[in-house]
This record gives C-alpha cells, sequence and structure tokens, in this order.
C-alpha cells in the first residue's frame, strides 16, 4: 500500500471533489433571466466558478451588459435562493473522489474542505451528498469573516489546527486555492478537470493530476 507522509489533504470543493458546474450554471442563468440577459452556457459559466457567487455572478452580469451593484446585489440574493433549493440537483463527486478518499481514510490521514462558498452552502451540499461526515472540518468563504477566504492563508491555516495540527498538503483547481497553499507553506496539487480560470500549468502547483486515481500516488511523492 502506498504510504504518505501527511497528516491532513484539504480539498477545495466546487471544481475539486464535486462538480458543481450544472447546478451553479442553473443558478446564474435563473439570476440572469430574471434581469432579462441572455443565458449562459455551463461552459461559459465554468471559468466563473471559484470566487464565491456574488464573484461568479458579477462576471456573468459583465459577460451579459454589465451591472451595477444595487442590481448585483438583488440577483445575488435571487441566485442563492435558488442555487439553495436546487444545490444537488447534477452535482455529484468528480470520479474516483470516493475512493481517494477512503483511501485516504484508511491510511489514518484527515481530510478537510476549504472553499470560497458560503459555509452554510457548503454544509447543504455536502448535506445533500452524504459527505458530511467524511471530513474532519468544513470551512467556507464566510467561515473566518471578510478578507479571510482563499488566497488568503487564513482559512489553511484554520484547517490545520481544526484538524488538531501537523503535516498538511491542498488540492485546488484555481490560482485561489493553489495561492492559498503557497501563502500557508503547504504543498499544493491541482486538478486539470477543474474549473479551470487559465492553463492547468500557469497556476504553479507543486503536481498536477488528471484524474483523482493518481492522487494518493502524488502526495507520496510530494511527502517523501
Amino acid at each position: 500500500m502506498t504510504k504518505i507522509s501527511f497528516d491532513i489533504v484539504g480539498f477545495d470543493l466546487d471544481g475539486t471533489f464535486v462538480d458543481t458546474s450544472g447546478d451553479l450554471t442553473d443558478a446564474v442563468n435563473h439570476a440572469l433571466a430574471d434581469a432579462g440577459r441572455p443565458l449562459l452556457t455551463r461552459e461559459q459559466v465554468i471559468p466563473m466558478i471559484g470566487g464565491g457567487a456574488k464573484h461568479m455572478l458579477r462576471q456573468g452580469m459583465e459577460a451579459t451588459g454589465g451591472c451595477d451593484d444595487a442590481e448585483l446585489n438583488r440577483l445575488h440574493r435571487m441566485l442563492l435562493g435558488h442555487y439553495e433549493a436546487h444545490i444537488a440537483v447534477r452535482s455529484r463527486p468528480f470520479p474516483g473522489a470516493m475512493a481517494a478518499l477512503d483511501r485516504l481514510d484508511a491510511m489514518g490521514v484527515k481530510s478537510a474542505i476549504v472553499t470560497n462558498k458560503l459555509e452554510g452552502l457548503a454544509r447543504r451540499l455536502l448535506d445533500e451528498l452524504d459527505l458530511t461526515r467524511r471530513f474532519a472540518c468544513i470551512i467556507g468563504g464566510d467561515t473566518l469573516g471578510p478578507g479571510k477566504s482563499k488566497p488568503n492563508r487564513a482559512p489553511i491555516d484554520a484547517m490545520i489546527a481544526q484538524c488538531g495540527g501537523g503535516r498538511a498538503a491542498f488540492v485546488g483547481d484555481s490560482h485561489f486555492d493553489i495561492d492559498a497553499a503557497r501563502n500557508a507553506g503547504i504543498p499544493s496539487v491541482a486538478c486539470s478537470f477543474g474549473f479551470m480560470m487559465q492553463p492547468v500549468a500557469e497556476l504553479g502547483a507543486d503536481a498536477i493530476i488528471d484524474h483523482f486515481d493518481e492522487l494518493i500516488p502524488t502526495l507520496a511523492r510530494l511527502s517523501a
């Protein structure tokens, strides 16, 4: 059995552990439709995901004609309401994600979620997918207060503390994730199958995986 020396492995949620692109696209389009804007395809929305719901909606509005803060705030509330009510219609873990989690559990490694999604929505999604119990901690974009979401190192530090300390690595799909890990001084793994805002090689991660089957061997190399 492959051995790794990490005590904690953290995961981003959207685009890393769970493919939420279908439900997020539906939520964005629900808000855009109310504003009389053209709807976006899943492929158009994917690069907008990663910085939280308002960041995603702002980009969607800018792509369809611009927006002012008052309209953005109104539509943001509408998006959140729709998304919360339809949070796990099409969202599922990426292929191999559950098997990788099982292997980490078998090795006594604690797994955690650190996301820029609001903590309440992250927990609701994980509850719907029966995954909450699988993670030692869940930290959302609002958990630590304003200005302390990824790429700030604060949520990574909080993850390590809440998991009891030890050597950690972080797995993500965006510059928010990789920069947060770098800022916290821990190794990072980028997922090429995630919601890419840029070519995966440009993220500057310590390693890249194309499928979750590669995660444990990759962590073994990073922990050597």
